[in-house]
């Protein structure tokens, strides 16, 4: 059984339908579980919540252009939004509009058919194209709620400025806020900047009812360099900051025997209110929809209590909230 978590109610205009035009300009709520405070700032004051020998921790995934468009065989639109690549040519994906075991497709040259649909409501399909002709006529894959079809501004907006690892189907929004200059200036500070990968995929999309449902696995790769400098933090007593939920999941799914361990697999882990986190003493992460795993997650790191307090405060303080919107630093 799920501990769960508040519900909220968001005016509709606070939901953020694109960035600030300098990432760092974003504003950004500081949450202090030890003294039960909150701050209003913007989020290029990050630094100064960031220690010299801290560890800032960033998931290095890249959002590919999952979105496809096109027209089944009989003449019906349909859209696929590309999950995963099981094999070349073939990928589990999810479908809007009416198809079966068979139908045929067509995106623009592209031609494709479905091949099976499984259990959790995702199809298999085959496509006569390879991933890099897949990737030149797909969109970038920016959350429903946004009403509105991606456009080229997003190719830049939806993607972090150190994205590198190709393969997830959203972006890691608590990154979203950084700039390369900010980096820099962490970095100048005395931070300790490392990557891992979390492939963001269909748990995103998740959201928890009342009774414990199996969170879809995610692919994650934590690098040696990245599991010696966590450990060694740890060993010495510095903090380590994570940036986005996908990045704790991950750190948290390769803690065995009291360390972090160098390893590439997938992960389910759910983490809700009572977990107790092994590493992470900050995070970074954005406001996140109701029911939402990531909501789960703020809520086991925060307290559930201060962090539906911070959420009220952003409603009232006007925040913007989900993909495109603010950030808050839990500390």
């Amino acid at each position: 059984m799920s501990k769960k978590v508040f519900s909220y109610h968001l005016p509709k205009e606070l939901i953020a339908t694109r960035p600030p035009e300098k990432r760092e300009n974003a504003r950004l709520m500081v949450v202090d579980r030890e003294k039960n405070e909150i701050k209003h700032l913007k989020f290029r004051d990050v630094i100064d919540f960031l220690n010299e020998g801290e560890v800032l921790v960033l998931n290095n995934t890249k959002v590919i252009p999952a979105r496809l468009f096109g027209r089944k065989s009989t003449g019906g639109a349909v859209e696929l939004l590309l999950l995963e690549k099981k094999e070349p040519g073939l990928w589990l994906v999810l479908i809007r509009g009416r198809v079966r075991e068979g139908t045929q497709m067509v995106f623009e040259k592209i031609s494709a058919v479905v091949l099976k649909r499984n259990e959790d409501g995702s199809w298999i399909v085959r496509f006569d194209a390879e991933q890099d002709d897949l990737f030149k006529i797909g969109k970038m894959p920016i959350p429903p709620y946004l009403k509105r079809l991606p456009d080229e501004k997003d190719n830049f907006d939806y993607q972090t400025v150190y994205a590198e690892k190709i393969g997830s189907i959203a972006a890691p929004t608590a990154g979203l806020h950084f700039t390369t200059e900010l980096l820099n200036q962490l970095k100048e500070k005395g931070i300790t900047i490392v990557f891992l990968t979390l492939h963001i995929g269909w748990a995103s999309f998740k959201l928890i009812g009342d009774k414990r449902q199996n969170v879809p696995s995610e692919f994650f790769e934590i690098p040696d360099e990245t599991a010696r400098i966590i450990n060694n933090a740890m060993e010495t007593r510095r903090k380590i900051c994570a940036v986005g939920t996908g990045t704790v999941r991950a750190i948290e799914s390769a803690f065995e025997k009291e360390k972090v361990v160098a390893k590439k697999g997938y992960t389910n882990l759910f983490i809700e209110p009572g977990y107790r986190f092994h590493c992470i003493d900050k995070m970074i992460t954005n406001f996140h929809l109701p029911g939402s795993t990531h909501l789960y997650m703020v809520c086991a790191f925060g307290g559930t209590n201060l962090i539906q307090k911070a959420y009220n405060e952003a409603v009232n303080h006007r925040y913007n909230f989900y993909s495109y919107g603010d950030a808050m630093l839990i500390i």
